[in-house]
């Protein structure tokens, strides 16, 4: 493994009470974001908040400053305009509970009829999605977030001991929580496609933490008599080369994703973005030292048996 680091010795373990207080931050954040969903009071997408969706193809580029106008002076006034200009196609998102009689899609499509009679168009698709549905949608996200924190949380406790899958599972629900608050904070769009880049942070969390882990319980094996500060900073210190290359690697595609992947997946990459320096820095600063909560002799960290 590429050493860009070299041999390091830096003491993460007694930096922990600078981390905590601002995983505590960040975590307050989330949990803040977390209320607020279930309350329905954040900018929740139309998955969430029940609205309709409808993306239309035309045969000339159509400006989105115009078709802009022209659903305002139709009464649309919070819909939210997307433009793909290589296939001349607009994406057009009503954030308003409405029932399925009012049709608001055909109010849109024929808006714009009248607006552009010159400019043929066809319906690419059309969503329309209830204010029940949106709020089933929301629970099944939050029940999917849950059970996968404690799938992680048993997966841990068995391949190496409980209390390493309680300090996994702490560390990944804080990166989910840092995340989803940062987006709360930011004003960012709450919806399916960030539940994904949840679930896949989750995963990187979860990763690197193991690597992390497994490091750990092997310098518990070998040096039982050292005090567990020490020995969990060694095993940080020993693979902290491989979380820095691993974590820029990912970091590197990511952004790439973030800036040329267009629109669509704009914000999803950046949820990744926020991910993995957030997944990065909870394996080093917040995993590990959790296992210090923990006293007692290093041998009663490993597995029994």
């Amino acid at each position: 493994m590429l050493q860009i680091l070299g041999k390091t010795n830096i003491d993460f373990i007694g930096r922990r009470k600078y981390a905590f207080i601002l995983s505590g931050f960040l975590a307050f954040l989330g949990i803040l974001a977390f209320v607020q969903i279930l309350r329905g009071e954040a900018n929740l997408g139309i998955d969430f908040a029940g609205g309709t969706a409808v993306q239309l193809k035309f045969d000339q580029l159509i400006r989105i400053d115009e078709a802009r106008h022209l659903l305002e002076s139709k009464g649309f006034v919070d819909a939210e305009l997307q433009e793909f200009t290589r296939d001349n196609k607009l994406l057009i998102r009503v954030k308003k509970q409405t029932t399925i009689q009012e049709k608001l899609a055909e109010r849109i499509v024929q808006a714009f009829q009248e607006g552009f009679p010159n400019n043929q168009f066809v319906v690419d698709s059309s969503t329309e999605i209830g204010p029940t549905i949106g709020e089933k949608l929301r629970k099944d996200a939050v029940v999917a977030i849950t059970l996968s924190m404690i799938g992680i949380m048993i997966y841990i406790a068995f391949r190496f001991e409980f209390r390493f899958g309680i300090a996994a599972a702490i560390a990944t629900f804080h990166d989910v929580l840092a995340v989803l608050g940062i987006f709360y904070v930011l004003n960012k769009e709450i919806n399916l496609l960030l539940v994904t880049a949840l679930l896949t942070i989750a995963g990187y969390s979860l990763t690197d933490t193991v690597v992390v882990f497994d490091r750990i319980r092997e310098n518990l094996r070998q040096r039982r008599r050292d005090p567990l500060e020490q020995i969990i900073n060694n095993g940080v210190n020993q693979v902290l080369s491989r979380t820095v290359i691993v974590s820029l690697t990912t970091l590197l595609a990511v952004i790439a994703l973030f800036f040329f992947g267009g629109e669509v997946i704009h914000d999803f990459s950046f949820a990744l973005m926020l991910g993995v320096l957030v997944g990065t820095y909870s394996s080093i600063f917040v995993a590990s030292p959790i296992l210090i909560l923990w006293k007692g002799q290093p041998g009663k960290l490993l597995k029994r048996g």
